[in-house]
């Protein structure tokens, strides 16, 4: 299987934020959206790199305690250095890189423009719907042997 099946099924949406925007306002679309990352964005929609729960909490004495009282922005916190996937890659192919990087999203980039983005979710999702489909086939297999 393959992230463009993930995709397909799941749907190609992505939530993004601006890097301008205040991380209180961020952390008010995650918990909205009930999500764990959004991707940033720059003015000309270029992918400029995520924001996860994980970098609002590393940073979290900086986005309350900010002493000129002006928000901290998403730009700020934001990781940039960005670990993607195709849509052609082999989900098992996102399944190590995901394990071995310890992230729990994975943007999907094909000709150099955001294509979706796949969670760890997504891809427990994927693989006990493939396991469940394969378990039908064999039974089905067996009682009509």
């Amino acid at each position: 299987m393959r992230i463009r099946d993930v995709l397909r099924k799941k749907g190609t949406d992505v939530y993004t934020v601006e890097p301008g925007e205040s991380v209180p306002v961020l952390v008010d679309r995650l918990n909205e959206r009930r999500i764990g990352a959004l991707v940033v964005l720059g003015a000309g929609g270029e992918v400029a790199g995520i924001v996860t729960e994980r970098d609002v909490l590393r940073n979290y004495g900086r986005c309350v305690g900010a002493e000129d009282d002006l928000p901290v922005r998403v730009a700020d916190i934001m990781t940039t250095e960005l670990i993607i996937g195709v849509p052609d890659d082999e989900l098992q192919y996102a399944i190590r890189v995901m394990t071995r990087e310890r992230i729990r999203h994975l943007p999907i980039i094909e000709d150099g423009k955001l294509a979706g983005i796949i969670s760890i979710g997504d891809i427990v999702k994927a693989t006990m719907d493939e396991i469940e489909f394969e378990n039908r086939m064999l039974k089905d297999y067996i009682q009509t042997s």
